[in-house]
């Protein structure tokens, strides 16, 4: 509505990479240093039931350097499918500027 908390939107497709079957990759930027920090997470140890029928990714985030903290979402259907990602105090960087 009208973005209070500073919870933000992204569209997941471009921030949420899957790395195999059953391991998916995303890395944010917290707002407050700039620092990145990148999580890897699977299905089978990390990602819950949603209501609806789907799956859920919620995890803190803490950054190494300067302990800025915030929150990760990523929502997926019930094939696995990423469906939406939101952030608190971070800003997701887009698979396209990561380098491997």
């Amino acid at each position: 509505m009208f973005n209070l908390f500073g919870r933000k939107k992204a569209a997941a497709s471009t921030y949420v990479r899957q790395e195999d079957a059953q391991t998916f990759r995303v890395r944010v930027r917290t707002l407050r240093h700039g620092e990145v920090v990148e999580f890897r997470f699977t299905k089978a140890a990390h990602i819950g039931a949603d209501e609806g029928g789907g799956y859920l990714f919620r995890k803190p985030v803490v950054s190494p350097q300067h302990f800025d903290r915030g929150e990760l979402v990523v929502r997926f259907d019930a094939r696995y499918r990423v469906t939406g990602a939101e952030g608190e105090g971070v800003e997701f960087v887009p698979v396209s500027e990561w380098e491997d």
